[in-house]
């Protein structure tokens, strides 16, 4: 049975654990605050797989970014990760194989292989985090396109110029639907740049009007990202995933994407990881390009 050093690696924690081939985890995820800088991300990572190299055939890095087609390195945008983070030589942190991939893309692979997305061939998973993460599978089999970038919502879904995106357009689709989003949305609402997608949830659960009016119009634009995905690549299911997507209202969402596109009914559900999903698919087809 081989074992894999499975490590998530985000902007604000690096977690880690023992995978086996299985999507089976061997030790308890371990995590730590991410470093402020490449160098201090490195010397985490090296001490890391020193201490378990022994026990291990190899190592999977699941991290933000986009990442090539043959999965050594990281190819651009990679988020609010320290500066030069990009330019890590992965491979050099091992003399065992060690194997890249895009978090989102790790983590539809674990809800294919292990999670909700089981015995369906065509899947789509959204995180609603800091910005929006995409994972696609089309016929089994991981959707990368010709530089392994395949996936993004950096597309407008507005014209008149009313927020700039993180890529340095404006009104991509991302600025509207992420967790961020949602924190612009209660700024905006309130006319108050302390406010926090946090106060909107609050307000939610103390049923207050205004609250749920923002709320609902980012679970609006939400949806609205659901329908696209779901009418260009017709899935057989798509996931939310990320701390947002535990307070979408499933059931009414599935049923309004389902009356509006032209594709077949989807299911639409909550991913089933959270915080191992990047970890459990990393090492999964970590796994895989071992065989």
């Amino acid at each position: 049975m081989k074992k894999i050093l499975s490590f998530d690696i985000g902007g604000t924690k690096i977690a880690f654990a023992i995978v086996d081939e299985n999507g089976k985890l061997v030790s308890r995820p371990v995590k730590y605050s991410t470093p402020a800088t490449k160098e201090a991300i490195e010397s985490l990572l090296k001490k890391v797989i020193t201490q378990n190299q022994a026990e291990i055939d190899a190592v999977a890095i699941s991290t933000a970014g986009t990442v090539d087609i043959e999965n050594k390195r990281i190819t651009g945008s990679v988020g609010n990760l320290p500066a030069g983070y990009g330019e890590i030589d992965f491979q050099a942190l091992s003399n065992k194989k060690v194997f890249v991939e895009n978090d989102a893309n790790a983590a539809v692979w674990a809800e294919y292989k292990v999670g909700h997305a089981q015995n369906m061939e065509n899947v789509v998973l959204l995180t609603l985090g800091t910005g929006v993460g995409v994972g696609i599978i089309v016929n089994g089999k991981l959707l990368k396109g010709k530089s392994g970038a395949a996936g993004e919502t950096h597309f407008p879904v507005r014209q008149d110029k009313h927020r700039r995106c993180g890529c340095g357009n404006y009104d991509c689709l991302e600025v509207y639907m992420s967790g961020s989003a949602l924190n612009l949305d209660a700024k905006e609402a309130y006319n108050d740049d302390s406010k926090t997608s946090y106060d909107i949830i609050q307000g939610l659960e103390e049923n207050n009007h205004k609250d749920i009016v923002v709320f609902e119009r980012w679970q609006n634009m939400v949806e609205t990202g659901v329908r696209i995905f779901a009418s260009i690549f017709d899935p057989d299911i798509v996931l939310l995933g990320g701390s947002m997507a535990h307070f979408i209202n499933y059931p009414m969402m599935e049923k309004n994407v389902n009356e509006a596109i032209v594709v077949a009914p989807i299911v639409l559900r909550e991913a089933e990881f959270e915080n191992d999903a990047g970890i459990i698919g990393g090492a999964l087809l970590c796994a895989e390009s071992l065989k």
